[in-house]
């Protein structure tokens, strides 16, 4: 026997963009539930570094920011090019601030603005050198009380006793080279410490915004059922009118009067999905997406005849396929001292570009495997991914193959099945162009956006260092992702299309369930939490409109 419960609005998938839909619903007076598959809530959100990308937001402003909404709107077209409808971007832009002020009113969430996080491509039209990213200031989780317990992990857990922030780690990187190193470490002990005599519990960075949001469901009375899997969309009439889930075992049937939003994340965790959309070589064990994610919410709204965009897309980064599992190489391929070479033995690409451009590349050129390759100095100056200067790499890591070592460059080209006499040649001539301080083959450091997580203290290039000191370094790099991009394809509104543009009534999405407004773009670090939070905003706010109507 089938339960039937009514709502006004059903959010289906309790990420970001779920939940601030469903917030925002609630505070139109409309009735809202939130089901999600998983047992834990969150989803990607949790697990990021949560990095939101919203121009001229009030947060940015207070902070001195010289934004405007012609800069941001030159820079985003530049980004996006015409793969997206003016309209969408335009929506986007305007709505961004207001939502972020919403926020700010209606949850325990603030935000800091994370300075000096350049644009990903400052030098277009429109750019900023200093970033337009915030992230979220530590939250309390004793805010969530026993919903604490429920909210998914982080994708790498802080040190105990620290309170880290995403802006934090450009520095801790540098321990060993540069004084902020120190004076960062000690800070984030120090914000535990003052946390602690306050009885407090911080958490940062993508568990505090998922908390957060959380925190405002709970004081809006939103219920949030976990373990409940959608099944299928209902749809009476050419409208979607609710949802089939399971809850207990049992089929519920949530009617939705108003109208449906499908947050569910994108399909990175479905390999016949990749393999149908996406170019080889792709896998589930690449990505560092949410393990829930795989393409349920998608696949429901194209049965009910909801065209898909960007399918063959995602936000692609470099990974290393670790032993226990994908891990995102960021600042230590900006970090001097490194190079990515393809079968060949050659550079195809600058190492410290925006990592979607990497794995583009890769693609482009079919530099697979590709191989991330550095010296002991390297080693010696830098923290890496959570191993500090001079210790060693752990032996497992030797043992998966993944890494290898040799005394020689020559040598090392031998253990990883690349031409020998090639890779010296690669490494000769990149320490030439070290040593000028000028990548003239790819122009790595050029950028200000290179430079975030560069080593100011390295002339006379804080990109570049020559590889000179044995034994020689070799890491597997392969086209991972942070999740999909490519899914439902909606208008300005959030709402749900056909594939003649027509609009399902009833039907929004939002989030990686939905084809990106940045396209095939990484306008800058925030480019995936900053649009799926708007457009879970302007869903909800379409469905409180148009009960009006």
């Amino acid at each position: 026997m089938t339960t039937v419960v009514e709502y006004d609005v059903v959010v289906v998938g309790a990420g970001a963009a779920g939940m601030v839909g469903a917030l925002t619903a609630a505070k139109r007076g409309l009735q809202t539930v939130v089901v999600e598959k998983a047992d834990v809530y969150g989803g990607s959100t949790a697990r990021s570094g949560a990095g939101i990308w919203i121009p001229n937001n009030e947060v940015l402003l207070d902070a001195g920011v010289p934004d405007t909404p012609t800069k941001a709107a030159e820079y985003l077209a530049a980004v996006v090019g015409g793969q997206v409808p003016a309209a969408r971007l335009e929506a986007y832009l305007s709505a961004g601030p207001a939502m972020i002020s919403f926020l700010l009113e209606h949850t325990p969430l603030r935000f800091a603005w994370m300075e000096g996080y350049s644009d990903y491509y400052p030098e277009l039209p429109g750019g900023l050198p200093n970033g337009r990213s915030i992230e979220p200031q530590p939250l309390d989780a004793n805010l969530l009380g026993a919903e604490y317990a429920a909210l998914n992990g982080p994708y790498m857990a802080t040190p105990p006793g620290t309170v880290v922030m995403d802006v934090d780690y450009k520095w801790l990187a540098l321990i060993a080279r540069h004084p902020r190193g120190l004076t960062t470490a000690t800070d984030i002990v120090q914000r535990y410490l003052a946390a602690w005599i306050r009885g407090q519990k911080p958490i940062t960075m993508g568990q505090a915004l998922a908390g957060g949001l959380r925190a405002g469901l709970l004081a809006a009375d939103v219920p949030v059922w976990l373990n409940t899997p959608l099944t299928e969309l209902v749809v009476s009439e050419g409208r979607v009118t609710g949802v089939r889930v399971v809850r207990d075992g049992e089929e519920v049937l949530l009617t939705a009067r108003r109208g449906v939003i499908v947050g569910s994340g994108g399909f990175e965790h479905n390999e016949s999905m990749r393999k149908q959309y996406q170019e080889a070589p792709t896998g589930t064990d690449w990505t560092v997406g949410a393990a829930s994610n795989t393409g349920d919410g998608i696949q429901a709204c194209a049965e009910v005849g909801a065209a898909l965009d960007l399918m063959d897309s995602a936000w692609w980064g470099p990974m290393i396929p670790l032993p226990t599992g994908p891990y995102f190489c960021l600042s230590e391929r900006t970090l001097p001292g490194n190079i990515f070479v393809n079968p060949a033995g050659e550079r195809f690409v600058n190492e410290a570009a925006p990592y979607g451009d990497v794995v583009r590349t890769m693609y482009a050129q079919d530099a697979f495997p590709a191989w991330m390759i550095t010296d002991q100095r390297y080693r010696n100056r830098y923290l890496f991914r959570d191993i500090p200067p001079l210790l060693p790499y752990p032996d497992e890591w030797y043992d998966s193959g993944v890494l290898v070592r040799d005394w020689t460059i020559g040598g090392l080209a031998g253990k990883i099945g690349v031409p020998p006499a090639a890779l010296k040649a690669t490494v000769k001539r990149f320490n030439t162009l070290a040593g000028a301080g000028h990548d003239t083959d790819f122009h790595r450091g050029e950028s200000d956006y290179d430079h975030y997580y560069a080593d100011p203290t390295n002339k006379p290039n804080a990109c570049l260092a020559a590889l000179v000191l044995p034994p020689f370094y070799a890491l597997r790099i392969v086209p991972g992702d942070l999740g999909t991009n490519g899914g439902i394809r909606t208008d300005e509104r959030g709402r749900a299309l056909r594939s003649d543009d027509s609009v399902i009534p009833g039907l929004y999405a939002a989030g990686n369930a939905s084809a990106a407004v940045m396209g095939k773009g990484y306008a800058g670090a925030g480019s995936t939490l900053g649009p799926a939070m708007t457009f879970g905003y302007l869903a909800a706010l379409d469905i409180a409109e148009s009960s009006h109507r």
